[in-house]
């Protein structure tokens, strides 16, 4: 795994009346009614919010209601302002509300009234009232979050009172509804634009009489969807009054079928470590959490081209093939992992493929092995083209001598898929026939600590995906079944956070998309210290022993 440290902010709001320095007649009243559009995110998608530097996103997690919110990756330079422009009518009072989460959250009207809340664990409301000048026929509301202080949340974001009132000509209805693309859980549209006397500022598509998806532009994906099912979509355009179209023409699409999910290898197995970190007792975490196999870390170079534990401990007769024997008499299993960040590897040591896969070979004979992963990382080996080669060599002659085992590796990402060396990785996995069960990537240690550790991992997951698809050839179904995702619960060593919560959706995401394997470094660090930072006996955020644990347990692929 990546980690192997085995080892005020100042802020001001200027608050100034909206439109006229002074209302010289009475503000109207507010209606009970939102004009904004899409401040819950329930769409799925940011229209009509738009967010600065590319920032934003809608997630799954947390949220304050319903199913989504929107997430705003603030960074060191770029507060990741999302703002969206609404029609309203002139002298006219409004309030703004919302709920916000995370370290200074802001809420406000540019050019008027503003409110923050400073560090809430939790959804916060906030809210603000301000009066529309005497000639206003638009306001631009924001939230942001403040730089260098992380991803804020915000969720349920109402702006109380009346559309513009002005305008009361809707625009023309879209045209040419047409598919542009589907699967078996997810239809594609596009349209052509409609027309408007003061200008489009989005379009609605509906799936039957339920608002599926909100955009800026002439097409969209709805998605979550079932497979084999007819579905009707149209399409209605919005003005900057809130003027809504005649719906499209209705189009009636049926998905694909869906695919036959691969059987086949299935493997939940978080680290467990024996070198350092306090490490606990297998069985007695099997008995707390259901999980069935271990990760065991790390089988290296003991000189020359020698297997051992951590190079050190002999590979039978010690503490390793004792648990090992625990956990298989608990009914649980166990794969080795060979390599990692640090260390004198067998890889670099090993002269050829040959002499490589013999050193596997003394591993496998050891403990009558089902499965074999190769942790490949750092400069030494990962960023080594030689070495690479060598150990798709290696274990192909290892899956060939031992029918049935599985092979699996075991490498580093960035947020959208793999790096260069990781794609020729897979390429070179291809062009050597290795025959490689499992591609398993280490979605952390990104180098920011603001992640959003959620959408990154699905990020670069769907990159792998992706990359496979080119390469080998598959359709989605069997890029799934060859891939498999190994995190870091709680601080990373970049500073990022894998909370509970996020685990959790990793965790569903993974059996949604019948992956193959999923782990975590480590079960060491599965305990909580809430505000510890970066520990090698539990994982700096708060939690309950070995929740990371049950949680992974939980993973069926």
């Amino acid at each position: 795994m990546r980690t192997r440290t085995r080892t005020r902010l100042a802020c001001g709001i200027g608050a100034t009346l909206f439109g006229a320095a002074a209302v010289l007649s009475a503000p109207g009243a507010a209606f009970g009614a939102n004009a904004l559009g899409n401040g819950d995110f329930e769409t799925g998608s940011l229209g009509p919010w738009s967010c600065s530097g590319g920032l934003g996103s809608v997630v799954t997690s947390p949220v304050h209601g319903g199913g989504r919110a929107l997430a705003g990756a603030a960074t060191a330079s770029d507060n990741a302002k999302c703002v969206q422009t609404v029609a309203v009518r002139p002298n006219t009072a409004y309030t703004l509300s919302g709920w916000v989460r995370g370290n200074y959250a802001y809420l406000g009207v540019t050019g008027g009234a503003a409110t923050w809340t400073s560090s809430p664990g939790a959804y916060a409301k906030l809210s603000v009232s301000f009066t529309t000048g005497a000639a206003q026929t638009s306001a631009e509301v924001y939230v942001n979050g403040w730089y260098g202080q992380g991803t804020y949340h915000a969720d349920d974001i109402v702006l109380d009172g009346p559309g513009g009132g002005t305008d009361t000509t809707p625009p023309t209805a879209p045209g040419g509804l047409a598919t542009t693309g589907r699967t078996s859980s997810s239809v594609s549209l596009a349209w052509t634009a409609a027309t408007d006397d003061t200008g489009v500022t989005g379009y609605d598509v509906y799936r039957g009489g339920t608002l599926a998806a909100t955009t800026a532009g002439t097409s969209a994906t709805v998605t979550g969807l079932a497979a084999n099912t007819p579905y009707t979509f149209t399409v209605r355009a919005r003005d900057l009054a809130g003027n809504t179209s005649a719906a499209s023409g209705p189009l009636t699409v049926t998905t694909d079928s869906g695919p036959t999910q691969p059987t086949g290898f299935k493997q939940a197995a978080p680290y467990l470590y024996l070198g350092w970190g306090n490490p606990p007792s297998a069985t007695a975490v099997m008995n707390a959490t259901g999980v069935k196999w271990f990760t065991m870390a790390f089988i290296l170079s003991s000189g020359g081209c020698n297997p051992a534990w951590d190079g050190q401990r002999p590979l039978t007769g010690g503490v390793d093939q004792s648990t090992i024997a625990a956990i298989r008499a608990a009914g649980g299993d166990i794969v080795p992992s060979v390599g990692g960040w640090q260390g004198n590897k067998l890889g670099p040591n090993c002269t050829t493929p040959e002499a490589l896969a013999g050193a596997y070979q003394k591993v496998i004979d050891a403990y009558g092995l089902k499965a074999i992963d190769v942790d490949i990382e750092n400069t030494d080996e990962f960023e080594n083209a030689a070495v690479q080669d060598r150990i798709l060599g290696a274990l192909k002659i290892v899956k060939r001598n031992n029918p049935g085992l599985r092979t699996i590796l075991t490498f580093g990402t960035s947020t959208t898929g793999p790096t260069s060396w990781g794609n020729r990785l897979i390429e070179q996995a291809k062009a050597l026939d290795a025959g490689i069960d499992v591609f398993t990537i280490m979605p952390f240690d990104f180098g920011n600590a603001s992640t959003d550790m959620y959408a990154s991992t699905v990020g670069a997951t769907e990159g792998l995906k992706t990359k496979l698809r080119s390469v080998f050839g598959w359709d989605d179904a069997t890029a799934y079944a060859h891939i498999g995702i190994s995190g870091m619960n709680g601080v990373s060593d970049t500073g990022e956070t894998t909370t509970v919560q996020n685990w959790t959706a990793i965790r569903d995401w993974a059996n949604s998309h019948h992956l193959a394997r999923l782990a975590f470094w480590s079960v060491n660090r599965d305990r909580g210290c809430p505000g510890g930072g970066l520990q090698e006996t539990c994982s700096g955020i708060a939690q309950s022993d070995w929740q990371f644990t049950s949680i992974t347990a939980g993973f069926t692929g």
